[in-house]
């Protein structure tokens, strides 16, 4: 389910070239905080992966929710 959310997730990022000096800016709206900048869009999607990952540890360590994409929710449950 992990990987499904993430794929899921990544499919929504937006990417942009800037002009000021032609590197790729790629963000995901739904998740405040999640963006990236590289020299080529492939280097802009693995970094923008990675901050999504540590994003959603982040997240799950201090028990704050993450939204649903795609109807996929990833909860964290007490297991007794």
């Amino acid at each position: 389910m992990l990987t499904a959310y993430i794929e899921a997730t990544m499919h929504r990022a937006r990417y942009e070239i800037l002009p000021q000096d032609g590197s790729f800016f790629g963000e995901i709206a739904e998740c405040n905080g999640v963006f990236a900048n590289a020299e080529t869009l492939e280097a802009c999607r693995n970094q923008l992966q990675e901050v999504l990952e540590d994003w959603i540890l982040l997240r799950t360590r201090k028990n704050l929710p993450l939204p649903t994409i795609d109807g996929i929710e990833l909860s964290i449950q007490d297991v007794a």
